[in-house]
């Protein structure tokens, strides 16, 4: 946490039976943020950020977050302001709906979710380049084309393209990033992406810390 922050965030990572939350916990942690993993609504909704992680299906994730409550507190919390970040699953579950199941998605982001076409091999699965549109603290200090690592097959395409913050090409280029008012989500796997994937997590800790002591 640097100095001048006068509080350790305390930041939930949503526990909706998606893996590695664990990675990202730690992640935080080590970036200076009180991180706590809950399916717990009043938990969730007390925090000073949420990070929406995932690994997993559509259709599965989505009746979790319906089955527990989750959907609603997303919806809610996004709404109140507090900053959120999404990472891969996290980040196409906000749009409308998915080629790759039946379920809804939340609907924060107008689109849809499309299988990656392109040509190449499917899942994408290792590092690539992120050409980010400067301007969000989340991804101040991070050089245009820096590489991170991917494990997906479908890909977030939003309606809006003002919400795109980064795009990777891969056969074809899509969304790898979106930002927006309090929201942040990424395709990619700032954890998995060595030092400059923790420095994702470290402005989003500052950003929080900052947002928090307003």
């Amino acid at each position: 946490m640097s100095k001048d922050l006068p509080n350790s965030p305390l930041i939930a990572v949503l526990d909706y039976q998606a893996g590695n939350l664990r990675s990202v916990q730690k992640a935080l942690e080590i970036c200076g943020a009180t991180a706590i993993i809950s399916a717990d609504p009043s938990v969730i909704a007390q925090s000073d950020a949420v990070v929406f992680p995932g690994q997993g299906a559509c259709d599965s994730s989505m009746r979790n977050l319906r089955t527990t409550g989750l959907d609603k507190v997303i919806v809610s919390i996004i709404r109140k302001g507090t900053p959120f970040l999404g990472v891969c699953l996290g980040l196409q579950l906000l749009l409308e709906e998915s080629d790759e199941g039946n379920e809804p998605g939340l609907g924060i982001i107008k689109g849809k979710v499309e299988r990656l076409s392109g040509g190449l091999k499917v899942p994408h699965m290792g590092w690539n380049k992120v050409n980010l549109r400067p301007g969000h603290p989340i991804f101040d200090g991070i050089e245009q084309d820096s590489h991170f690592y991917f494990v997906h097959s479908y890909v977030a395409v939003p309606r809006d393209e003002e919400v795109v913050a980064g795009t990777t090409w891969y056969g074809r280029e899509f969304c790898s990033a979106v930002a927006f008012e309090n929201i942040t989500a990424v395709q990619f796997h700032p954890e998995k992406s060595g030092d400059i994937g923790l420095k994702i997590y470290s402005n989003f800790v500052r950003y929080v810390g900052l947002t928090d002591s307003k």
